[in-house]
């Protein structure tokens, strides 16, 4: 199992911890949605469940959970920006296509 969170990631989930005040990291999950499958869902983690497997480095967690963990094994979260707009990326190994939009995709 790994899960890489480059420098600027964790530069960007520290500045929003920051920001907000309070939380021991970011969740990253997956839901089902739109026309390929499955969504990444990103958000604010105020604790640490027994069974959130947690992924630390450069001093960020990011905490996923088992079920999530078989279409996420593998992937570098990123912040990047490009032009004028800025966003976390999903380099993830598993997926084996997306949707026109970029909204979705199939493990």
């Amino acid at each position: 199992m790994s899960v890489t969170i480059t420098e600027n990631a964790a530069r960007q989930i520290g500045k929003q911890l920051e920001k907000r005040g309070n939380g021991v990291g970011l969740r990253l999950g997956v839901k089902q949605s739109g026309c390929s499958g499955y969504a990444y869902v990103l958000d604010f983690a105020d604790e640490i469940n027994a069974d959130d497997i947690i992924f630390e480095q450069h001093n960020v967690k990011l905490l996923i959970k088992p079920d999530d963990l078989n279409k996420l094994d593998g992937i570098e979260l990123d912040y990047a920006r490009e032009g004028f707009s800025e966003a976390f990326r999903f380099n993830n190994p598993n997926v084996k296509g997306a949707c026109g939009c970029g909204e979705s995709f199939t493990v």
